[in-house]
């Protein structure tokens, strides 16, 4: 009965210690996590102040350094250019170039010629006979001359050198030298040798077949000088640079010629054309301000395809009834790069200046005169400033040298207390002059 007892007190302790137990533990839990809250709450404030003041600082002081200010605009531009067609009769025959694209030529020198009635027929006979008269000339020692073995010298020159050329025009032309010296050692023979002799007769074989090749054949010479070209597209007379021409283009009438933009000229096998290489023209539209104020002489500057910038004149303006406005540009620069091209995309530059780039909110006004004010370890002064360009967010700008100063009525004491602006100036944005020291 008294063991009963003790296990019904014991029982009666374990059922009402329970609920005691379980507060407690729920409050440590509870405050653990209220901390660990608290804890990450302040982190992350902290971590948006740093943010904050990252973001901050640089809106508020600005490191002057060198910079550019330009204003340009992306256009559509149609090459123009002083180029004429040369063509002749057999260009139906297919054609030999005898001058590579872009290379340079003079008046009446030959540019390609046309291949003759029979030529691989012919040039297939000569190719024969040449090895028939090499073997008939090494069973004539007697014909070997000083002139015969100086030029068998040219020709073993021009075999070794050959083998180191990989440009296609230059092996071409190496050929042809090495053709050329063969000839004149067959002629040389040829005038050594016994009349009726086999050598003889093969000599003057060979050269009925090289007078009806010569004969047939129809060299055409350029009528100007300047650079070839071989990239024909029909228009060399359509878009020339002549006042006539440039009073007809017109958004419209450009359009009409259905050109794709960037495409290369394709290459002609009936003919070819000079080029003026010393000037061309680009004529585009446009409608932006600084077009509608444009004038005839004014300079700008073109960014080519290859990036490459080229000085520029405004030839010539006009005005269409939409606000368009047609431009005709001038380069004496790059010329050579846009032969290939009719169509191009290139930048127009109005204008670019380098110097201390500065944001415009740094700027202050006062009496027709611009401030910034610096900051040096928190010293803060007012720069006197001259304005060398403005722009939509940044200036360039740069200090006023001593003539200039004295210009503006300034004293000499004025002038020797001036303070300079220099690369590296720290300036305050939207500063408030009440702080700055004078």
């Amino acid at each position: 009965m008294k063991g009963m007892i003790i296990k019904l007190k014991q029982q009666k302790n374990r059922d009402f210690g329970k609920p005691e137990k379980e507060p407690n533990k729920f409050k440590r839990k509870f405050n653990k996590r209220m901390i660990i809250y608290i804890a990450v709450a302040l982190i992350a404030i902290y971590v948006i102040y740093t943010i904050y003041l990252l973001i901050k600082q640089p809106t508020d002081i600005f490191t002057l350094e060198e910079g550019t200010l330009s204003s340009e605009e992306t256009d559509i531009g149609y090459v123009i250019r002083d180029e004429v067609v040369i063509q002749g009769e057999n260009y139906k025959n297919g054609m030999e170039k005898i001058k590579s694209e872009g290379e340079k030529v003079a008046v009446n020198e030959a540019v390609f010629r046309y291949y003759t009635k029979n030529e691989e027929s012919l040039k297939e006979k000569i190719a024969q006979l040449d090895t028939k008269i090499q073997e008939a000339m090494s069973n004539e020692t007697q014909l070997f001359t000083s002139d015969i073995k100086s030029i068998e010298t040219q020709i073993d020159e021009k075999l070794l050198e050959i083998r180191n050329i990989s440009d296609t025009a230059k092996l071409e032309e190496y050929k042809k030298e090495i053709g050329e010296l063969i000839t004149k050692k067959a002629n040389i023979a040829g005038d050594l040798s016994p009349q009726g002799s086999y050598l003889k007769e093969l000599i003057e074989e060979r050269k009925g077949y090289e007078n009806e090749l010569n004969s047939g054949a129809e060299y055409i010479n350029s009528i100007k000088s300047g650079v070839v070209s071989y990239k024909v597209d029909g228009l060399e007379d359509i878009l020339k640079p002549t006042d006539e021409c440039f009073s007809s283009l017109s958004k419209e009438y450009l359009e009409k010629l259905d050109l794709k933009t960037g495409k290369i000229i394709p290459t002609s096998d009936e003919c070819g054309k000079i080029v003026d290489n010393t000037s061309c023209y680009i004529a585009t539209i446009t409608n932006t301000e600084e077009a509608k104020n444009a004038k005839v002489g004014d300079k700008v500057k073109v960014r080519l395809p290859s990036g490459v910038e080229v000085s520029s004149e405004i030839t010539y303006v006009l005005q269409e009834e939409n606000d368009d406005m047609v431009l005709i540009l001038k380069i004496e620069k790059g010329v050579e790069e846009l032969i290939s091209y009719r169509k191009i995309s290139f930048d127009l530059i109005w204008w670019s200046e380098e110097g201390l780039k500065v944001p415009n909110q740094a700027i202050v006004k006062e009496n027709d005169l611009s401030y910034v004010v610096r900051n040096r370890a928190g010293y803060l002064s007012k720069i006197l400033v001259k304005i060398k360009r403005e722009g939509e967010k940044y200036s360039i700008v740069e200090p006023y040298d001593t003539d200039e100063l004295k210009n503006m009525g300034f004293s000499n004491e004025d002038i020797v207390s001036y303070k300079k602006i220099s690369l590296y100036d720290e300036v305050i944005l939207n500063p408030d002059l009440s702080k700055v020291e004078e």
